[in-house]
């Protein structure tokens, strides 16, 4: 069996830890694994027995990290990196993997300061040539990726999956007057203009809530709180919920928004759609390749746009019904288990 060494530092990030949360069941049966990160948060997982564990609480994006990875990361036969941050000083693995999810603070590095820049753009850099195996998810990122960092290397897609036994349809459980947003606040979350949407609409009955982390991100939509501040009880930031809690507030939203300018797959569109709630998405980057013809599209940069997608899914009925009915649909061609073999398959190859 061979060695396999994983930077598990995100387990609870939002779309990395829900990455690594779900394939790293099925990854420590095929391998001697050995995971690298919070010793207490990594134990509260059942298969966490089967594992090594090196403690480790450095920051990411950290000079810190980059020490102890190079300290703490023991001969192995695979590393691999959930996210660009990789150890940029030499392991002792005879394979390095990573998984960019996208480029964002590439294509959008405008939004960034110049150390945040420097950063990025170095760390991508030796996140594509230090490792021997590239892995993204979706044919929008894995085009991102060689746009901005011409290689030739093979570049594997592998999808995300939806866990469907998990994310589904509670019994008893009424739609609530709320429009519910889950990720994080970065500024290609694009959670701004969607607020400014909710205000034009004026919705008496409705409230808004964001379920995610707000901290510990390179960049930060400080608009987000200013803007929801303003809106008072109106809008509702619950910070970091269990995937249970998660399943419930996803089954009582009466409708999903996600109106990303930029994301690399997009995970919360498909697990809404499992749990029967609408969705409302945006028709740029990876999230027409994603949703399909799941989901209502609008223009992430028109606030009037996005306004009417909120608006037709309340009052279209039947509307409502059919998207719920292809949503059920569109997340069967997502499993984490064909995720976690296509991996897998990647990780033995030699």
């Amino acid at each position: 069996m061979k060695k396999l060494v994983v930077d598990a530092r995100m387990i609870n990030a939002s779309g990395i830890g829900r990455y690594l949360k779900e394939l790293l069941p099925y990854i420590v049966n095929k391998f001697e694994t050995t995971l690298i990160g919070d010793e207490r948060e990594i134990k509260k997982f059942e298969w966490s027995k089967k594992v090594k564990i090196i403690n480790s609480n450095a920051p990411i994006y950290s000079v810190k990290e980059q020490i102890e990875l190079f300290k703490k990361i023991p001969e192995t036969d695979i590393f691999w990196s959930p996210h660009y941050n990789i150890p940029v000083l030499p392991v002792k693995a005879k394979k390095r993997v990573v998984t960019i999810h996208d480029v964002y603070h590439l294509a959008f590095k405008s939004t960034l300061t110049v150390p945040q820049k420097i950063y990025a753009e170095f760390m991508i850099k030796q996140a594509v040539k230090k490792s021997d195996v590239i892995i993204t998810v979706s044919e929008f990122s894995k085009n991102e990726i060689l746009k901005y960092n011409p290689v030739n290397k093979d570049i594997s897609v592998i999808y995300n999956g939806v866990n469907l036994d998990f994310f589904k349809p509670l019994n008893n459980v009424k739609k609530e007057k709320y429009i519910l947003y889950v990720g994080n606040v970065k500024p290609n979350k694009n959670l701004v203009r969607a607020l400014k949407a909710f205000i034009k609409l004026g919705l008496t009955d409705f409230k808004f809530i964001i379920v995610g982390e707000k901290e510990n991100f390179i960049t930060k939509d400080t608009q987000v709180e200013i803007l929801a501040k303003n809106l008072g009880d109106k809008v509702i930031f619950t910070g970091y919920v269990d995937d249970k809690k998660l399943v419930e507030i996803y089954n009582k939203a009466f409708l999903f928004i996600f109106p990303s300018i930029y994301e690399g797959f997009g995970v919360p569109p498909l697990e809404a759609m499992a749990c029967g709630t609408p969705v409302v998405v945006s028709n740029a980057a990876s999230l027409p390749e994603i949703c399909g013809d799941a989901a209502y599209y609008v223009n992430p940069y028109k606030i009037e746009d996005i306004a009417k997608g909120i608006k037709t899914i309340i009052e279209n009925e039947s509307l409502r019904k059919k998207l719920i009915e292809k949503g059920f649909e569109r997340v069967k061609f997502f499993s984490w288990e064909n995720s976690a073999k296509k991996t897998i398959k990647i990780l033995e190859e030699k």
